[in-house]
């Protein structure tokens, strides 16, 4: 199995991945995702960390050092095609998840500073664009984009239809060169519907020292060290993925493949 792959298992508090800047190789991004029955509730401190929960589905209440945040929750499914909603949390603080319907909930971290204060981000402020078009159309929830206040995080996540193509034409953030480039490790937690369906997300970077096809399955975790990551749908399947993207600038300028930049045209 490729050592990009992560699939999901279970472990304490409902826990199915768990993903920490020494498991994945890298220095920024930490990403978990808990599956919590009604009643349950989950206890953490950030520490160094900063933190943005993303309510994947069900309702919850969700508490930090100073603000408590009653009831937030309305997709049941993320296949429902409507934003989320999200707690931002700072470092040196804590979070308090009580789940009042059995939810899916996402942990994003990344190394924080305590600049911001916890908040939550609510479906209204989830800015929602349609990217490409025909079979390199896609549609995006921007849940923490450069544009909104963060240390380092920046959290996306996409729906592309069955049969389509995201990600797409390849791009890649793996290279310090501002203006032109920032390093951004990824993260992509993928879901599929019907969840027995699957997607392929290829990794490669120029000279294709890193040159893999993946095969993704529902509640899988691709990760991307570095170069171009496209993600294709196959026929009769549509796929979701949460991006978390985090480096040492927080701004997220890419670079296209060359090779595959006459598709802007089409």
């Amino acid at each position: 199995m490729s050592k990009l792959l992560v699939k999901p298992s279970m472990f304490e508090d409902g826990k199915i991945i768990d993903i920490s800047p020494a498991s994945a190789g890298w220095e920024y991004i930490g990403f978990q995702v808990y599956q919590m029955k009604k009643g349950n509730t989950l206890f953490k401190h950030t520490a160094t960390n900063e933190v943005c929960l993303v309510l994947l589905s069900g309702v919850a209440n969700v508490n930090t050092h100073y603000e408590e945040f009653k009831n937030i929750g309305k997709r049941m499914n993320v296949f429902e095609r409507i934003p989320p909603y999200s707690v931002y949390i700072p470092s040196d603080d804590h979070y308090a998840v009580e789940a009042l319907t059995d939810i899916e909930i996402a942990v994003c971290q990344a190394p924080g500073k305590g600049t911001y204060a916890a908040r939550l981000i609510g479906p209204d402020q989830v800015v929602q664009e349609d990217r490409g078009s025909g079979k390199m159309s896609r549609k995006i929830h921007n849940i923490l984009p450069e544009e909104k206040e963060a240390d380092s995080l920046l959290v996306v996540e996409v729906f592309t239809p069955d049969g389509n193509t995201s990600s797409y034409p390849p791009h890649k953030h793996d290279t310090l060169d501002l203006p032109n480039e920032s390093l951004l490790e990824e993260t992509y937690y993928h879901k599929i519907h019907p969840e027995q369906g699957f997607a392929f997300q290829k990794v490669y970077n120029d000279d294709r020292s890193l040159d893999e096809t993946i095969s993704v399955e529902n509640k899988n975790v691709v990760l991307v060290p570095e170069g171009y990551h496209p993600v294709s749908c196959v026929p009769g399947y549509e796929s979701y993925y949460l991006n978390v993207m985090a480096g040492p600038v927080r701004t997220w300028k890419f670079q296209n493949d060359l090779d595959h930049e006459w598709l802007f045209n089409k």
